[in-house]
This record gives structure tokens, sequence and C-alpha cells, in this order.
């Protein structure tokens, strides 16, 4: 019998009356073939062909054109596919530039869309489009999706990032439970694991963006959304006090050598997905604190999800219960006959439950159900974002230039490394955090 996930039964009562609203309306112009008339009449976009671009491949690019199928039964509309591959502005830069971008673009950082806005590479999403997300999204994503007073992205996929892996046998041999707090993933989890002689974590340092979503779910707990949002937009300073309480808190796993397998300078060698492998295949470590798509990386460890890998929410560091996407965000790049159409399919109820029902998905959408979910897992984690509320936050490193938040070797990313390396060094870490920042949102 598949063990349950700890997620907090109160997190799952919560989800269930959040999950009982309003159904969404239909997206606008696809209208239902019961509204009498022939099927050719139900289906506006009939002869209409729509480009869209993203970086997925393999079996997400699969599950994708599973939505974009149920959008062209629909619509009658044809819809073509071309992957962006990893760089999507390496795709789409050329692209903008000779003046043939695609009708839609999906865009795998929230920073792109202020930055193509400011090229007037965007087109605003229509009052349709406006309609599904005040409908189905809470306002901090709307304003995720704005730029220069225009709402011009919607969030379509999402990443929960707030999660921590475990090995069920490694806490079962060393008597270990899983922690609802900081304190007592440090005081009590970490500490019994390394005590019978398990390295309690797999960091995976060498991975810099890693650190980056250990940094911001301890902050966002730590220092609440509010300061969340001002630190994200660089409003308040690295140096301030509320990111010296987070780099402290993270101090007292770098400053323990016995909490990282192989010590800071072994979590510094390490990557991601490697760090995956040393927990569940190579079962040297206990956890690996990571998103939900650790359980695309379980690889031939033959670990299962819901048996010998399970997951626990992110302990709350402070206040708030930490909830940190990442994701993509579709934008309308042409006013093309189609464009807006095929968004506001996306951005709908309809269009996230057809999204759903494919493995591999989350969605921010309120009012797409958990029910619709393959997975006890996916449920699970969908019924925490909805249950979150206003206090999911989007990724804070992708929020930021990219030469601060998203490059290896730069900004966040090396200081934070450099932070695991000499974790003594709150106040040096902070200035070089700050330094860095202040240079990238100057430009």
């Amino acid at each position: 019998m598949m063990r349950k996930l700890p997620i907090p039964i109160a997190l799952l009562a919560l989800a269930a009356v959040a999950c009982g609203g309003g159904t969404g309306d239909e997206p606008a112009g696809q209208a239902s073939a019961s509204s009498g008339g022939d099927a050719a009449a139900a289906k506006p976009l009939e002869g209409v062909t729509i480009e869209v671009a993203a970086k997925w491949t393999g079996d997400e690019q699969t599950n994708f054109e599973q939505v974009l199928k149920a959008f062209q039964d629909k619509t009658g509309a044809t819809v073509t596919y071309a992957s962006t591959g990893e760089d999507t502005g390496a795709y789409l830069g050329p692209r903008i530039q000779g003046g043939n971008p695609p009708d839609v673009a999906i865009l795998p950082q929230p920073g792109l869309v202020q930055q193509y806005a400011d090229e007037n590479a965007l087109k605003p999403l229509s009052a349709e489009v406006q309609a599904q997300i005040d409908q189905n999204y809470t306002p901090y994503w709307k304003e995720l999706g704005s730029a220069n007073g225009q709402v011009y992205g919607v969030l379509v996929k999402a990443a929960h990032k707030s999660l921590i892996w475990y090995r069920q046998s490694a806490f079962d041999d060393a008597g270990a439970q899983p922690a609802t707090t900081w304190d007592d993933l440090i005081g009590k989890t970490a500490q019994t694991l390394s005590d019978s002689g398990i390295a309690p974590f797999a960091l995976c340092g060498a991975s810099g963006w890693t650190l980056t979503d250990l940094f911001e779910n301890v902050y966002l707990s730590s220092a609440g959304p509010e300061n969340y949002d001002k630190l994200s937009k660089h409003e308040i300073p690295w140096t301030d006090p509320t990111v010296t309480t987070a780099l402290e808190k993270m101090a007292q796993i770098f400053g323990k050598k016995e909490f990282m397998l192989g010590g800071s300078s072994g979590a510094l060698q390490t990557d991601f997905p490697t760090c995956v492998t040393q927990v569940y295949a190579q079962k040297k470590a206990a956890m690996v604190i990571e998103a939900d798509f650790v359980a695309a990386s379980l690889g031939q460890s033959g670990a299962e999800v819901g048996q010998e890998a399970q997951i626990m929410p992110f302990p709350k560091a402070g206040d708030t219960a930490p909830v940190v996407l990442g994701g993509d965000v579709a934008v309308v790049m042409k006013d093309s006959k189609g464009a807006q159409a095929l968004v506001e399919f996306l951005a709908s109820k309809e269009g996230g439950e057809v999204w759903a029902k494919q493995p591999g998905y989350l969605s921010p959408n309120r009012n797409v159900s958990p029910d619709n979910y393959p997975s006890d897992l996916t449920r699970q984690l969908a019924q925490t974002i909805i249950s979150a509320g206003e206090a999911v936050r989007y990724d804070m490193s992708d929020l930021a230039p990219s030469a601060f938040g998203g490059t290896d070797g730069k900004g966040e990313w090396k200081q934070l490394q450099d932070f695991l390396r000499n974790p003594s060094d709150v106040k040096g870490a902070q200035e070089k955090l700050e330094a860095d920042a202040a240079k990238a949102f100057k430009k």
C-alpha cells in the first residue's frame, strides 16, 4: 500500500474548501457545439494557424501537445509547436530582431516579460484573457505578468520548490521524524540522522540555483511575503537585518560539516541531480532540498514516490509556511488571429484541467481542482498551492536580472556558494550580495 505523504491535514482541509468555488467561464471565442448550428460554426478559428514556442522537449512537449490538441479540437485552429531549447532568450532574440517572432511564447523566467516589454516585443493581453486571470489567479500572479502598467503574461505551469525529499529507510533506521519547523529540522531531524551515522543532507552546491531556492524558502518564511516582495525588487538592500536572519539559519546547516555529505567541499562539487542519486541510489545521505521535479531524477534507484521517496513541506523558519513556485509564463508576441485565444485557453480552468491530467504538471490556477491530477503526489502539492493563497511567491532569483539571479559563477549563485564555503562571514556575504544586486538592478 502506498504510504501517505506527510502533507499536513490542515492544508488538505483548507484545499477542500478552496476547491469548492466556481467553475470558471468558458474562454471567449470558443463557442460550445451545444450553442446551435453545425460543428463548423462552433469553431471560430477554422483555418487559422498559430505558432507557440516553449523550452519543452520529450515528455514535457508531448504532454503540452495534448493541451494544444484540446484547443485545436475546440476552436478549429492549427497550432504548431517550436522548442526553444534551454536558452529561450537565444532562440527568441534573433526571431524578434528579424520581425518573425512566434505568435505565442512561453517564457521560463518572468524577468523576461519586463525585458521584452521594454523592447516592444510583447502585445498586451486582451480583456478576455485578463478576465480569466482575474477569475483564476490571485492578484500577485497578475502583477507577476505585468510590466509598465500593462498585463503581458500569465503563469501557466508551476514547479513547487518548497519541499524536502527524504529516504524513508534512512529515517526508519535512525528513528528520525519529518520536521514542521526549522528548529526541529536542525535540532531534531538532522541531528538524529547525524548521530546515527548518516549524512542528513546531500546539497547540490555546484548548481548555484539550488542554494537560491534554499534561501528563498528560509527568507519567505522568516521575513514574510511583504519583505520577500521588497527584496525581490531590490527595494530593501541585501544588507537588511531580515537577510541576516535568513543567512544565519542557513549557516546552521552550512556550518556543520557532518550535516552535509562530504562537508562543504563535497557539497560544492555536487550538482543537481547528483545529489538525488546520493540520497536514493547510493544511499549516502537522507535528504535533498529541492522541488517536485526531484521525482524525475530518481532514475534507476528503485525508490518509489510515496514509499521510499517521501516529501515534507519546507519547515517553517518563521511565521509563514513558505510556498515558493517556479514556472513558465505565456505571452503574446503577434497580433495574429488566435494568439490571444490560445493564451486565454491556457489561462482558463478548462485548459488547466486538460494539462493537469498529464504527468509532471502543476497549475497555479486556483480553480483547477486537484482531483484532476494523476498521482497522490501532484494532488497533494496542488492542494498546498491552493491553501497557501496569498502567501505563495515566485522564485526570487528568476525575478531578478539574470546577471544577479540566473548566471553561473556570478551574482547570487556565486555569493551563496562562497557563503556555503565560509558560513561564519554573514556580514561579508551580505555586502557582496548587495554590491552585485546594486549593479544588476541599475542596468
